[in-house]
């Protein structure tokens, strides 16, 4: 036994090694475009036209443009204009949104609504607390809770209707007498000598608006058309949801989000009301039936239906036969922002990551919070060349948090996949085992999905034990060649999974942001 741990040792001291050297040697040989260096980005095609004349300017005089009013732009209005600032936000939909996904706001998440002051766009809207997961894996499964031992009472997950949730935040917002809500497309940015001075857009009617403020907040979601001139635009769609809604039935564990570890992808179940279950299942774009000719239908019913856990299995045949059957793509893009004097990203337009963990609006939240910390010394925004480096520092500060949320749901995404490889196998077959150990084993796991505790460092030092446990559970009781074989492409396979999502995120803004002169900018003094 004692060589065994001796064994399992020098694994984890190579692992380490290996990660280090690789990630660091390749962040350097090779010169990537991170969005943070201005210079590497390739130009492309701006969306700005700078020219156009329209037949009405607007006269009054507002501080922000805020394009978008979904979580991040109504969250965003409200805090601003508590602020004292004169907010005007255009939002092409003013009604209920109704989507299948944005309807889980993880623990992390619902502190920073706490910090903003909005924790009661929760309340009336039958929203149900979250107190963690159950994992379901080949007929077994285990129960993870949020680590919330050290919070209030009222601190928990919450799971909603999505349309629901932003209308709240969409009235807390419009009751501030200096923030005004429009409905309207924005069609282009307006760019002078590399500022952007405002938008042009379009009113309901119809009516050609051209929209000046010394600040432009693009946050319109994973859909923007505006984002193409502000950041390298690379999105990537591993997947798509398929999502309905069971009637009427109890998940075996109340107010916990159910994830099932299917073929060939995880499926989903959380609470969104009282009576309604929010199924999603994740199907891998290549092999995307149609819901138009019923091969949807039949595939959800042949392929997904016997792995369904045998009490929601009836309830989720009959969600099928009701017909209401959505589809949604999964969209993952890192941020590769081009700072412009006048200009900033934030929410699904900036980063977007698989929605597998629900991280999605903890970190919109979270980015609103830093945003929100760094405009408060700038009380003139006129300024906007004078103020766009300091503003820079935003892309930095958020790395650490956002990346670590944006890499577990990757990384846990390609391993949750089914996949004929052996070594694969074992990995899922490790996290799930490494996940049911409990204790710190799965505390700090959920720790970082809930955005309780979004530290690179864990999220390395938990993905690393669940490769060693791996090995371990390979090379016991006694190890053989194959084993040993087995055991060496498991860790290769990690390697294959993580480095390349770190190396996407950024190793230096990521594990090391204080080495990044943006991180130290501080507020102009001559123009604040």
């Amino acid at each position: 036994m004692v060589y065994l741990y001796i064994l399992i040792g020098i694994i984890l001291i190579a692992y380490c090694s290996l990660l280090f050297v690789f990630v660091v040697y390749g962040s350097t040989s090779k010169k990537k475009t991170t969005g943070l260096e201005i210079n590497d980005c390739v130009n492309i095609s701006s969306a700005t036209k700078n020219e156009k004349l329209f037949p009405q300017e607007t006269s009054e005089s507002i501080d922000i443009i805020i394009v978008g009013a979904g979580v991040a732009g109504s969250a965003l209005a409200y805090t601003l204009g508590k602020d004292g600032r004169r907010v005007h936000v255009i939002e092409r939909d003013l009604s209920e949104p109704d989507r299948i996904v944005g309807e889980l706001l993880q623990p992390g998440g619902y502190l920073k609504l706490v910090e903003l002051g909005l924790e009661d766009c929760v309340e009336e809207i039958d929203a149900q607390k979250v107190f963690g997961y159950a994992l379901y894996k080949d007929g077994k499964n285990t129960k993870l809770s949020y680590p919330l031992k050290k919070y209030n009472v009222d601190i928990s997950g919450r799971s909603f209707h999505n349309g629901r949730f932003i209308q709240r935040m969409r009235e807390k917002a419009s009751s501030l007498s200096n923030v005004r809500l429009e409905q309207g497309t924005v069609t282009s940015l307006i760019e002078e000598k590399g500022t952007i001075k405002g938008v042009y857009y379009k009113t309901k009617s119809g009516l050609e608006i051209k929209a000046n403020a010394p600040l432009t907040i693009v946050c319109d979601g994973c859909f923007s058309n505006l984002r193409r001139s502000l950041c390298n635009s690379k999105v990537d769609v591993p997947s798509h949801f398929i999502g309905f809604i069971l009637e009427k039935c109890d998940l075996p564990y109340a107010n916990h989000g159910h994830v099932i570890l299917g073929d060939p992808s995880s499926i989903l179940f959380y609470p969104i009301s009282s009576t309604e279950i929010r199924c999603l299942v994740d199907v891998p774009a290549t092999i995307l039936p149609s819901i138009g000719n019923g091969d949807m239908t039949r595939y959800l019913k042949t392929v997904v239906t016997p792995q369904i856990p045998p009490e929601l299995r009836r309830s989720f045949v009959e969600a099928i036969d009701k017909g209401n059957i959505r589809s949604m793509p999964n969209k993952s893009m890192t941020t590769c922002p081009y700072p412009k004097p006048g200009a900033l990203l934030i929410g699904d337009a900036l980063n977007m990551r698989h929605p597998l963990t629900g991280g999605g609006m903890t970190v919109a939240l979270s980015d609103i919070v830093l945003l929100r910390d760094l405009l408060r010394p700038l009380h003139d925004l006129h300024h906007a060349s004078a103020h766009c480096k300091y503003l820079e520092s935003f892309y930095i500060l958020r790395k650490p948090a956002a990346s670590t949320i944006n890499a577990l749901a990757g990384a846990l995404y390609k391993v949750f996949c089914v996949s004929t490889d052996s070594s694969s196998k074992e990995m899922r077959q490790a996290c799930f085992g490494y996940l049911s150990l409990g204790g710190v084993f799965s505390n700090g796991p959920i720790a970082l999905l809930s955005g309780l505790n979004p530290r690179p460092l864990i999220l390395l030092l938990h993905f690393f034990g669940v490769a060693i446990y791996g090995v371990a559970r390979l090379l016991s009781p006694f190890p053989s060649p194959r084993r040993i074989w087995i055991g060496v492409r498991l860790i290769l396979g990690a390697l294959g999974i993580i480095v390349p999502i770190i190396k996407a995120e950024g190793v230096r803004q990521m594990f090391f942001p204080f080495t990044m002169p943006r991180y130290y900018k501080t507020p102009p003094t001559k123009f604040s």
